[in-house]
């Protein structure tokens, strides 16, 4: 199931919450959406993580809104808010915190999720049953859900519920998962500190090839906050940890999921999370593959750093070349690349400069750019779009001069 467009969401799934759920909470956050134009920036999805239901089913097998917290049953919160999409479940007994899971349930579950009008379904790893019951490592119980969610859209003639599968990175999902859902978790649970947020962003610089428009690689968490861990209010990020933050999820095409405190986020945090140069790129409906290292920086390039991931990148959009600097030092720093560098950048062409985040025009770059003072753990995003042959006359005459030879046989890097 191809997803020109990915998801971009708010969930519940805070320390502000927990299990602190219901459904005025999930409608004020839905208006709060409205409100502070998150709708309007794309964020058209609700989810919540966990909690919602009775901890047993009912007698005829069903999972079962908790009535107390969702006293209008969920239908008819689901039909108070347009296009919601809200749901929740686990592979194994029971969920992580302990609620029902679908394990032997998955075709029922997934009649109840669709009647209960969700379109979108986090399929957590917890509870796992003993293997002499199972007789299926991680893949084949989600496999199991896919499947009941695939006979469910064809008996009913109904689009399929989009599958989340929350693996924790177990058992190299970005292998596999697309076979049964859009996307999949590549990594334990982010904190909101900078060590956790480098430490994800490291562990996907080896396998960004794994996304595109048929499955993302997801790199969020089930635990503390989720993507965009941004506001005091949630975790000890500076500004611009922030920023990089969001930035580097944003490009690498992983799910957007808001775990900021809506009712008290900050003008800049929402400024950050409605970037719309930045989800124009995360929202390409051309190009749906992510950004990649091409080069480490710090550490030689393909050795993996927790502390110090790649720090230059570039990727394909519609409209040009992105390129993503991180400085993972404590300290401002000058970064430096040749355009060449990024195989999306043609030799012998020049490049107008457009700075995603002072949304400025910044003159042409002819075989190199250099971003000066970038801050601590700051990030610049930028778009490069072909213009026009490169002045005439340039020393050397290649860009990059390995084996660079005149047509007389002399070669220029000897």
């Amino acid at each position: 199931m191809p997803l020109t467009a990915f998801l971009l969401h708010w969930i519940t799934e805070l320390p502000n919450y927990q299990c602190d759920i219901d459904e005025d909470l999930i409608l004020q956050n839905a208006q709060l959406m409205k409100s502070l134009n998150l709708a309007d920036a794309g964020y058209t999805y609700v989810n919540i993580d966990d909690c919602y239901s009775e901890r047993s089913r009912n007698d005829d097998g069903d999972i079962v809104e908790d009535a107390t917290k969702f006293p209008s049953g969920m239908k008819a919160l689901t039909d108070k808010i347009h296009d919601l999409g809200l749901c929740y479940s686990d592979s194994g007994w029971f969920t992580c915190q302990l609620y029902p899971g679908s394990f032997q349930n998955e075709a029922r579950d997934a009649k109840r999720f669709h009647d209960w009008g969700f379109d979108y379904l986090k399929y957590d790893n917890c509870a796992v049953p003993f293997d002499n019951i199972t007789r299926e490592n991680i893949m084949g119980r989600y496999e199991r859900m896919a499947n009941a969610i695939g006979d469910f859209s064809l008996s009913s003639g109904t689009p399929p519920l989009i599958l989340s599968m929350c693996q924790w990175g177990r058992e190299q999902g970005w292998t596999w998962a697309r076979r049964y859902g859009q996307s999949w978790r590549t990594t334990d649970d982010i904190e909101p500190y900078w060590q956790s947020i480098v430490k994800i962003l490291n562990q996907n610089s080896f396998y960004t090839w794994a996304t595109d428009f048929y499955g993302h690689n997801d790199m969020d968490i089930a635990e503390y906050n989720c993507h965009l861990t941004i506001d005091s209010g949630n975790g000890p990020l500076t500004y611009e940890e922030a920023k990089s933050h969001f930035t580097a999820w944003a490009l690498l095409k992983s799910p957007l999921l808001i775990g900021t405190h809506l009712a008290s986020a900050t003008k800049e945090t929402l400024e950050i999370l409605t970037n719309p140069e930045i989800i124009a790129i995360h929202q390409d409906s051309v190009v749906g593959t992510s950004i990649s290292p091409f080069r480490w920086g710090i550490n030689p390039d393909w050795v993996s750093n927790d502390t110090h991931p790649a720090q230059y990148w570039s990727g394909e959009s519609q409209n040009g070349t992105m390129f993503m600097l991180l400085n993972t030092l404590d300290e401002p720093a000058d970064m430096f690349f040749k355009l060449a560098e990024s195989p999306w950048i043609r030799a012998g062409r020049q490049y107008t400069v457009r700075d995603l985040w002072t949304h400025t025009d910044n003159g042409t770059a002819v075989r190199n750019f250099t971003a000066h003072a970038v801050p601590p753990h700051g990030v610049v995003a930028l778009l490069l779009q072909d213009a026009g042959d490169e002045p005439d006359g340039l020393w050397p005459p290649c860009a990059v001069l390995e084996w660079c030879m005149h047509s007389n046989g002399t070669r220029i890097d000897e």
